[in-house]
């Protein structure tokens, strides 16, 4: 399928166009984002600001659960304690956000509070491995001066770096 607005080739399966967002809307076909979309059925995208909340709630529940474990390794510093805690540091941010934003619910704890959704750029909900690949992103966005994040604020869909590297949005659901 075509798009309409820029010609660019797209799945028969996307709701959107890859490349500009434009609605791929066939006759009676319903658009994938339900109540979060504006009249004309392209979604309501979440902005710099309800993201920079939602990240600050998550990072809040993340220390919450890894700070009694780094209580424990500074109190006593046993090499069974470093080998705890290290690993569960980094794998339980990433089993979090990624188990939670490909979960039915589309959305970690921080993005439900706030009323936004991850969906992939058709509106569908994203697999274990995009998620992945999208946490993974991030990383990459805060390596870079933080420009990857910055970028939210700047492009039209409201995608930081790791969104577009994992061809994802993050939409308001209301």
């Amino acid at each position: 399928m075509y798009c309409a607005r820029c010609g660019a080739s797209n799945d028969n399966q996307s709701l959107y166009c890859q490349k500009c967002g434009t609605p791929l809307q066939r006759p009676g076909q319903q658009l994938g984002y339900g109540e979060g979309t504006t009249t004309a059925g392209v979604p309501e995208y979440a902005g710099f600001w309800k993201r920079f909340l939602a990240s600050f709630i998550d990072g809040i529940l993340m220390l919450i659960v890894l700070l009694p474990l780094y209580i424990l390794f500074l109190v006593d510093p046993r090499p069974m304690y470093f080998l705890i805690f290290y690993p569960l540091a980094f794998l339980l941010p990433w089993l979090y956000y990624a188990a939670m934003e490909s979960s039915a619910r589309q959305a970690t704890l921080g993005k439900m509070a706030l009323g936004i959704v991850v969906t992939d750029t058709s509106g569908r909900r994203i697999s274990f491995a995009r998620a992945t690949g999208r946490y993974w992103g991030r990383l990459l966005s805060g390596l870079i001066l933080y420009i990857g994040y910055i970028m939210i604020a700047f492009t039209e869909r409201k995608q930081g770096l790791h969104d577009i590297m994992a061809e994802c949005l993050v939409v308001v659901k209301k």
